[in-house]
């Protein structure tokens, strides 16, 4: 029951607010933002992060390594709880983009991609597992995707 309370006030992108909130900051990226850390470019951020959401959605379904799942079992709670994710965290060889991309036409995929997540609610989140953590719950979901991109809109200083 604490953990349930602990969660609905974290920020998710089920949340009207938390969803403007983040839209706005999105909306503040330029084509040439700086990265604060790690090496990619903005736009490589921007389709990174709508690769996320397309797991969360369920468009994308990564496969489950099981000695990555036996050790994200372990640290699933870093995905949803009050933490910022650190910089340089590691993440999944298959959502990494080495390519340039198209600026503005990333900035509105991912814009979407936002948009439809917090329309679409807990129904429409993904029942495969997170390959990495494991099973999430829609909540859980939620709460890591805006992690994940509030993560990386710091990372570009936005």
């Amino acid at each position: 029951m604490l953990e349930t309370i602990k969660k609905q006030k974290m920020k998710n992108l089920f949340n009207e607010n938390d969803t403007k909130a983040i839209l706005a900051r999105i909306d503040n990226l330029k084509s040439d933002s700086p990265g604060l850390w790690g090496k990619m470019t903005v736009d490589q951020m921007l389709a990174h992060c709508t690769a996320g959401f397309e797991m969360a959605s369920g468009k994308k379904n990564l496969p489950r390594p099981f000695l990555t799942g036996i050790i994200g079992f372990l640290l699933k709670k870093v995905y949803s709880n009050e933490q910022p994710f650190r910089k340089n965290s590691p993440t999944a060889p298959s959502l990494i983009i080495t390519d340039h991309r198209d600026f503005e036409a990333e900035k509105q995929k991912l814009k979407s991609a936002v948009i439809d997540f917090q329309a679409g609610g807990e129904k429409k989140c993904t029942t495969h597992p997170h390959p990495f953590f494991g099973k999430l719950t829609p909540t859980e979901w939620s709460i890591g995707v805006h992690k994940h991109l509030d993560h990386h809109l710091r990372q570009f200083g936005v």
